[in-house]
């Protein structure tokens, strides 16, 4: 059971989705809005966040969310448009599911984003990267002696990175391993995850030289 903040502003659907998703094991708050789910958001396991919301929309609040707190997010939302869908991701949403969907369905991608929160394989004990060092067992980084604030998503796909050094993945194996399933090939959470962890692992984000691009085929860390 997760304990779920569902931010949501029209109400009849919000608590269609509340009790489906209580039907199937959650524990499910409703917000109005995104000034509210603001102050609530650190009590919960996952916050479902629809985009259009009065005040503040669901990618501000998403990426204020984001300032200052790990916890998952999953856009709810019927904006099903590409350019939405980067700009979610990229404004740190862990998932970005398209309304309507069945509640069973948004109850697997919750549990996805559960899962994350633990590496699914061993690691090396700790690997140093340059002026990184990746401790898979206190599920930590650091960055010239200083703790770096990675949401989980961020840190599992890091990890997924540091398991296999100098070797090429591809966005589908990094779709199945660090997403949990094949995501219908959508690769842009991929591309938008990697962007905001080189945001705050590299040195100079524009010009990487941990996690680098293999043109047509996918990303690499590189080793010293």
């Amino acid at each position: 059971m997760a304990a779920l903040l569902m931010v949501e502003d029209d109400g009849e659907l919000a608590e269609a989705y509340s009790l489906a998703l209580t039907a199937l094991g959650h524990e499910v708050r409703i917000s109005g809005s995104g000034e509210d789910a603001l102050d609530r958001a650190a009590n919960f396991d996952v916050v479902l966040l629809d985009v259009m919301l009065p005040g503040i929309d669901g990618f501000e609040t998403c990426r204020r969310l984001r300032a200052g707190s790990t916890v998952p997010v999953i856009l709810l939302t019927a904006r099903g448009d590409p350019v939405d869908v980067v700009v979610g991701l990229e404004g740190g949403a862990d998932d970005y599911v398209v309304k309507p969907v069945e509640p069973r369905v948004v109850d697997a991608r919750i549990k996805a984003v559960l899962r994350r929160t633990v590496p699914r394989g061993p690691g090396p004990a700790v690997l140093r990267v340059g002026h990184l060092v990746i401790d898979p067992g206190a599920m930590t980084v650091t960055g010239d002696g200083r703790e770096l604030a990675l949401t989980a998503t961020e840190l599992r796909l890091l990890l997924e990175f540091a398991a296999h050094p100098g070797q090429v993945l591809n966005r589908q194996v990094l779709l199945e391993r660090v997403w949990d399933y094949g995501y219908a090939g959508d690769s842009r959470i991929v591309d938008a995850t990697v962007a905001r962890l080189r945001a705050k692992v590299e040195r100079d984000p524009a010009n990487p030289a941990v996690l680098r691009t293999a043109r047509g085929l996918g990303y690499r860390l590189v080793l010293p």
